[in-house]
């Protein structure tokens, strides 16, 4: 009689900030410490043993390190001949793309042109010749994703001529999965996840929850895992700034890109915040168009073809993983209130631009304390690194006395709270990209370096020996 009854289910509470799981709720989370983040989520069966993929024929056993087998051939990587998606995927130079196996979770604001990258990076593995590419819609129909591929010129055949891209309009993730056992796909494109529901006894709730979400997403990765099936997963940005709602995805997955940029804008950068397979510094830059999104190799469209210099602008080669961008920085100062005023910034650190500000006012003699500072990176790039302090400090000051630096100055240093100026990284790297852009004068910290043909260096070993190069 016992042995007829079906066991009873085990309910957790899922963190949708951290996804840590709990045994009971709790205001706050044990873990990352949000209030109100807890939700209820009941696990399939089986899931503690790895769920319905996840049974394995044979346990692996342990091994000593010194007794695995070191000269495997490495994974051959699916380059999609996109070099921009390819750098941001990782890899060296010889062999970038995506790894077999890998799952990888594609994030971004609605409407950004997340959609629009992905088919056309299925295309271009199709064409490549990486195997066939299932690309499932779970948002439009079949019909709509082949007018919007037809408007992309997006080709469904390799070069030997076989038909390599298949489409499936669909939202269950059983029939999703026995679609993949019979096409046998190298790479599988499921825009998007908050949209695929798993209907059992267990999981109940809507398609987008956090229970859907965690069940559905690991089938998929483990299935991906067993099968060597390259998985990529869209997923929305929520308005509070969180990847497919709860960040649960973020920890099962191998890489995590984000697709940023504005939508009222051309500019999209794609970065890697997670990659188990490569650095997370690199970026990728697209420039929307009407026929889909198009690469900007060089960089140059961050730099304004239109450039000319100005009160408040400044340029600094900027380093985002292996490259060297040029980015315009811009800087803005108005009168305000003695004890309220202001410092807003897009695309820099808040915290960085306060200590700039406080450099300029003690060590470069400015009066900023009554000034609202604003200041914003040209083409939404996000500034990290301190080597842009010199630029932007001299943005700062020359918006603040009206003034501006000669024409083909570029600016690359940081800048100490003495007011000293630093020797940055990979200088050599810098100077060249920005001279082969028209730049013929640099204002750094070292002098010792050998410019380029044409170029000139300039030391400025203090920000007051800085300023007095605005005119």
């Amino acid at each position: 009689m016992l042995n007829g009854l079906m066991a009873k289910s085990r309910v957790q509470f899922v963190c949708r900030e951290c996804g840590s799981v709990q045994p009971r709720w709790a205001g706050k989370c044990p873990d990352c410490g949000m209030w109100n983040a807890l939700e209820e989520f009941t696990p399939p069966p089986g899931s503690e043993s790895g769920g319905r993929f996840g049974q394995l024929p044979e346990a692996p056993q342990a091994q000593p390190i010194g007794q695995l087998d070191a000269g495997a051939a490495p994974l051959q990587r699916l380059a999609s001949g996109i070099g921009e998606l390819d750098r941001v995927l990782g890899g060296s130079p010889g062999g970038q793309g995506l790894v077999p196996g890998a799952a990888v979770l594609v994030g971004g604001s609605p409407g950004i042109g997340k959609s629009t990258l992905m088919l056309q990076a299925a295309g271009a593995w199709a064409r490549q010749g990486a195997g066939r590419v299932l690309y499932v819609t779970s948002e439009e129909s079949a019909q709509q994703l082949r007018l919007r591929a037809d408007r992309l010129g997006v080709t469904a055949s390799s070069t030997n001529g076989d038909e390599q891209l298949y489409v499936l309009a669909d939202t269950s993730l059983l029939r999703i999965t026995e679609q993949i056992r019979k096409i046998q796909p190298a790479v599988v494109v499921i825009d998007s996840i908050q949209m695929i529901y798993k209907q059992d006894q267990s999981t109940s709730a809507a398609p987008g929850s956090v229970g859907q979400l965690r069940a559905c997403g690991q089938e998929l990765i483990v299935l991906a895992k067993m099968t060597g099936i390259a998985m990529l997963l869209v997923g929305h940005v929520t308005k509070q700034g969180t990847l497919a709602g709860p960040r649960l995805l973020e920890h099962m997955v191998d890489t995590v890109l984000y697709f940023e940029g504005d939508r009222y804008h051309n500019h999209r950068i794609v970065r890697a915040i997670k990659n188990r397979f490569g650095a997370t510094l690199e970026v990728g830059l697209f420039d929307m168009t009407d026929g889909g999104l198009r690469e900007v190799a060089d960089g140059a469209g961050l730099l304004a073809a239109e450039y000319q210099p100005r009160a408040g602008s400044a340029v600094c080669p900027v380093i985002q993983g292996t490259r060297c961008l040029l980015v315009e920085l811009q800087a803005l100062t108005s009168t305000g209130f003695l004890g309220s005023a202001k410092r807003k910034s897009s695309g820099l650190d808040t915290n960085r631009l306060a200590m700039l500000i406080a450099v300029l006012e003690k060590r470069g003699g400015l009066r900023l304390a009554d000034q609202d500072v604003f200041v914003s990176s040209v083409g939404g790039m996000k500034i990290a690194e301190p080597a842009a302090d010199l630029a932007l400090a001299l943005a700062i000051a020359g918006a603040h006395h009206n003034r501006q630096l000669d024409h083909g100055v570029c600016c690359v240093g940081e800048i100490g709270l003495g007011g000293e100026v630093r020797h940055t990284q990979q200088l050599a790297q810098r100077i060249s990209e920005a001279a082969r852009l028209g730049f013929s004068q640099f204002l750094t910290a070292s002098t010792s370096l050998k410019p380029p043909k044409g170029a000139k260096l300039i030391a400025v070993k203090t920000v007051a020996e800085a300023l007095e190069h605005l005119n």
